[in-house]
């Protein structure tokens, strides 16, 4: 598998970043109004949402279907620190609904997939950021 490689960058407009993946996707990011940028993409919380449930949705996904179980579809929904900051760390709450004619051992096992997703386990496990000036 290749690394995974994502560009920023920041030109004069106040916060709005360009992003690059090396697929050669490209998206923007910002900060919204409020915080004095100009809205013009999600914030960099909302990315780290959305990769979250990205990686939840297809995770389930495909279990579901290598199970050939009858999941129609997966809804993820995602708060940042719902109840505001805490004195340590970051809350994530994170709500799964599973579409479809599941048993109920079958939605507790999804359930268990979901918190076993690959971003999932980053962002619960050790992450280290080695930092350099290019």
């Amino acid at each position: 598998m290749a690394v995974s490689t994502v560009r920023a960058s920041i030109g004069t407009t106040p916060y709005a970043v360009e992003l690059e993946d090396n697929h050669g996707h490209r998206w923007l990011a910002d900060e919204p109004l409020e915080a004095g940028g100009g809205n013009v993409g999600p914030a960099p919380e909302q990315l780290l949402l959305a990769s979250l449930g990205t990686c939840t949705a297809v995770t389930v996904t495909m279990y579901a279907q290598r199970k050939q179980w009858p999941l129609s579809g997966v809804r993820v929904e995602l708060e940042f620190n719902p109840d505001g900051k805490p004195a340590a760390g970051s809350d994530i709450r994170r709500r799964v609904e599973l579409i479809g004619e599941l048993d109920g051992a079958q939605r507790e096992r999804l359930l268990q997939v979901a918190n076993a997703c690959p971003i999932h386990k980053v962002l619960t496990g050790e992450i280290r950021i080695d930092t350099a000036l290019a």
